[in-house]
C-alpha cells in the first residue's frame, strides 16, 4: 500500500494506491488462479487446466499451474501483447493463438476444453477465482480501517466482485467503485440494460477488455457496487504518465484505470476521502508505452 498525496490533492482525495503490479506475473491474477488450482481434485490435477485470457490472467494461470505442477494450456487472441505471450510461454503453458480478437479467444477456448478433458480456469466468472481476487479487499481494509472508498477496474468483473464482497464484509459503510474503458463497458451496459451482455471491445486496455459479463459477476456488482464510471483511452494513458512521472510506478493502462478514474473528478466522494485506487497491473509492452506517450 502506497501513499499518492500528489494525485490525491489534484482532485481533493487522501488517495492510497495498492500497488498488485509488484505481484509475480505482474497482476493481481495470481490470487485467483492459485484459489483455483489449488482446490482441483487429484483425477483433475493429472487432466490439466485450460484458460482464456488477453495477458495477465495466461500469466498468472501458467504460473500457479506450473508451481502446483499441473499442466496448462492457455488460449489467446492473436493481436495479443507478444511479451504477455512469451510470458506464459516463459512460465511453462502451452499457447494456443486464436485469428482475431479476444472475442474470438472466448470462443474457441470451450472446444479446447472439450476435446481435451480439460477443467476451464475461468478469468472472472467462478466463485473460486472470485474469492481469491477477494483477498486484496481484505488487505486493504487492515491496512487502512478507516478507508472510504475503493476504486477498482471491470473487465470480466471478478476482481471487482471480490473486492467489493470482502471489503463490505468486514467495513460494511465502505464505498466500492468500479472504472471501465469507454470502448469495453460491457458490464455497464450490462447494468444499464439490466441484464449480462457481450460487445466486442475496442480499447488501449486489454486488461480490461471483455467481451462479456459473467452471470455471477454481473449478479455481484449489480448488488456490492455503488457506481460504475468510465474513462477514455485519452485518460487511461494520462494516468499511466502521471504514475510513472510522479509516483515512479509502471502500470498498464488497465492497471492505471482506477487512478483515471480519480483524476477525472467523476467520482462522488465528499473532499478529503480516504480513498484506495487498485493498480491492477503492469504488463505494458515498452514500445507499446512510447508509442502511446
Amino acid at each position: 500500500m502506497l501513499s499518492a498525496t500528489r494525485l490525491g490533492n489534484r482532485v481533493g482525495l487522501n488517495l492510497s494506491l495498492k500497488a498488485e503490479q509488484f505481484q509475480r506475473a505482474g497482476s493481481f491474477k495470481v490470487r485467483g488462479a492459485f484459489n483455483k488450482i489449488s482446490s482441483l481434485s487429484p483425477e483433475e490435477r493429472e487432466r490439466g487446466v485450460v484458460a482464456v485470457s488477453a495477458g495477465n490472467h495466461a500469466q498468472g494461470v501458467a504460473w500457479a499451474a506450473s508451481e502446483a505442477g499441473v499442466a496448462a494450456v492457455i488460449v489467446m487472441a492473436s493481436t495479443a501483447s507478444e511479451s504477455k505471450v512469451a510470458a506464459t510461454r516463459g512460465y511453462g503453458a502451452e499457447v494456443i493463438l486464436v485469428d482475431g480478437g479476444i472475442t474470438e479467444a472466448f470462443a474457441h477456448v470451450e472446444q479446447v476444453q472439450a476435446e481435451r478433458g480439460l477443467t476451464l480456469v475461468h478469468p472472472f466468472d467462478d466463485p473460486l477465482i472470485i474469492a481469491g481476487q477477494g483477498s486484496i479487499g481484505l488487505e486493504i481494509v487492515e491496512d487502512v480501517p478507516d478507508v472510504d472508498a475503493l476504486i477498482v477496474g471491470i473487465g470480466g468483473g471478478g476482481l471487482a466482485s471480490g473486492v467489493a464482497l470482502a471489503a463490505k464484509a468486514r467495513k460494511p459503510d465502505v464505498k466500492v467503485i468500479g472504472v471501465e474503458p469507454a470502448g469495453g463497458a460491457v458490464m455497464r451496459q450490462s447494468w444499464d440494460a439490466g441484464k449480462p451482455l457481450t460487445m466486442t471491445p475496442q480499447t488501449i486496455a486489454d486488461g480490461l477488455a471483455s467481451p462479456v459479463a459473467g452471470e455471477l459477476t454481473y449478479a455481484i456488482t449489480r448488488e456490492m457496487l455503488d457506481d460504475i464510471v468510465t474513462v477514455t483511452d485519452d485518460e487511461l494513458i494520462g494516468a499511466v504518465k502521471d504514475l510513472l512521472v510522479y509516483c515512479k510506478l509502471y502500470a498498464e493502462p488497465a492497471g492505471a484505470a482506477s487512478v483515471a478514474a480519480v483524476l477525472s473528478g467523476r467520482l462522488d466522494l465528499p473532499r478529503g476521502a480516504n480513498t484506495v485506487a487498485i493498480l491492477s497491473g503492469g504488463n505494458f509492452d515498452l514500445d507499446a508505452l512510447k508509442q502511446v506517450l
